[in-house]
């Protein structure tokens, strides 16, 4: 009997322990509130509304899926590739990058982003607007047109190979480059 409960106390342990050291993954479809969450995943071809959930780590947004984050707190990054449509409304902080790659459009309005914004090689319109960044955006190989207006970059504002070129202005960057220089 008391080799039983001590083999049961050692499992329990063992799971709690366990427990403790994974991060959560939760798979949104629909709408999640003003919850804590470790990490966020949507799945592909999924559709994810977050407004105002706090994340200790990460978003990643499958192919062909779309994200709607309004007045999120992230830790960590958005990570998007081949997503269709990726959204960050005002109000949001992430403490990591967006990036937005091989997929549809991308709207960051009003956050603030300690690391980058990276749009690459994305077919629908996407904007940028009234961010403040601490490190860069760049914007390469897009083909659906970028806006880029009012953001406040700490580092570089960067497009190459753009078709349309970017269009917006009002931009402050530590430097403004190819494409992107009279913006």
């Amino acid at each position: 009997m008391n080799r039983s409960i001590a083999t049961l106390v050692l499992a329990l342990g063992a799971l709690v322990s366990a427990g403790s050291v994974a991060a959560e993954e939760t798979v949104c479809r629909g709408t999640l509130g003003p919850r804590a969450f470790d990490n966020i995943f949507v799945p592909d071809n999924a559709s994810c509304t977050l407004n105002r959930s706090r994340l200790n780590g990460n978003i990643v947004v499958g192919r062909g899926a779309s994200l709607q984050a309004n007045g999120v707190r992230v830790n960590g990054s958005i990570q998007a590739e081949g997503a269709l449509q990726v959204g960050v409304g005002p109000g949001s902080t992430v403490g990591g990058s967006i990036q937005v790659k091989q997929g549809g459009g991308a709207s960051i309005t009003g956050a603030r982003i300690n690391g980058d914004i990276q749009f690459d090689e994305n077919v629908l319109p996407l904007a940028a607007t009234d961010n403040i960044v601490g490190g860069s955006i760049q914007v390469v190989k897009n083909s659906g047109g970028a806006t880029l207006e009012r953001n406040r970059i700490n580092g570089n504002l960067q497009c190459k190979e753009n078709d349309p070129a970017p269009v917006g202005g009002g931009n402050i960057a530590a430097s403004k480059e190819d494409q992107c220089a009279a913006l």
